[in-house]
């Protein structure tokens, strides 16, 4: 199953579900208003591509020409070459550049290399037994070492150490994540809960494509799973209330504004 399939599937993912933490509103308008994919979230796809599925990769990615687009002839050569390559992602020649450098520090590491020999983009889907919901998650890398089942995610970032890392995995959900996917192989696959563990690969996007490896431990799993819950309970209400609301709440009721401790001086 190609991405495009995988993300024509009408079963929830996580980067649809996390649009909860925000608003029901908010989830609800992207739903019907799908936006374009960023150019960092191109060059993300173009590296776990090339990292996890390289003998595919010119089947749905394409290098943009050297031409200059502020002349009429480049523009119109661009214009041609996009039409020839509608079905594929264009990314630039530098690029394809920097992604090749991270891939090769990923592959050079030993632990890195050992975990990615696994199934990789894998898609796995299933029905939430508490609500009813079909969801679905796409694995990096599904590794077994001895009988345990290891969840790996290849993660692009800036700065891979331990502490920013961590920022960033609260930012961006790689908890919410980490618990959604290990109930997807669970549920999926029939895998016991404790036969399973959820690890990063962090590579860093300037050189030298700096590596970390950090292992998801007990309380980071817990919370992911807590929101995991949390929003997909709210996700089913909503569908079947019809009630998508903001930020005032299902009530649509005033919120309190008090300041921090920090700005009152208390902290």
């Amino acid at each position: 199953m190609t991405e495009k399939e995988y993300r024509r599937h009408p079963a929830i993912s996580r980067s649809e579900l996390f649009k909860m933490s925000e608003t029901p509103e908010k989830f609800k308008y992207f739903q019907e208003n799908p936006q374009p994919q960023t150019p960092a979230l191109a060059f993300g796809s173009f590296l776990h591509k090339l990292v996890l599925e390289p003998e595919t990769l010119w089947d749905e990615y394409c290098i943009a020409p050297n031409v200059d687009k502020r002349t009429k002839s480049g523009k119109k050569a661009f214009e041609a070459f996009v039409v020839e390559n509608i079905d594929k992602t264009i990314i630039t020649e530098y690029e394809a550049t920097v992604a090749k450098e991270m891939a090769e520090a990923i592959n050079k590491n030993p632990l890195s290399r050992r975990l990615l020999q696994g199934e990789h983009e894998k898609p796995l889907f299933w029905i939430d037994e508490a609500t009813g919901e079909e969801c679905k998650c796409r694995v990096d890398c599904l590794a077994k070492l001895d009988d345990t089942y290891i969840v790996v995610d290849v993660k692009t970032t800036d700065n891979a150490s331990n502490a920013s890392f961590m920022r960033s995995a609260i930012k961006y959900g790689y908890h919410f994540q980490a618990g959604m996917y290990l109930e997807g192989v669970h549920n999926a696959l029939g895998i016991p809960m404790d036969k399973l563990m959820f690890v990063f690969i962090a590579v860093e996007k300037q050189a030298p494509y700096a590596v970390n490896i950090l292992q998801a431990d007990e309380l980071f799993i817990q919370r992911g799973q807590d929101l995991y819950r949390q929003y997909l309970t709210q996700y089913h209400e909503c569908k079947i209330s019809g009630n998508w609301y903001g930020y005032t709440g299902p009530n649509n009721e005033i919120n309190g504004l008090s300041l921090p401790g920090w700005a009152t001086g208390e902290e």
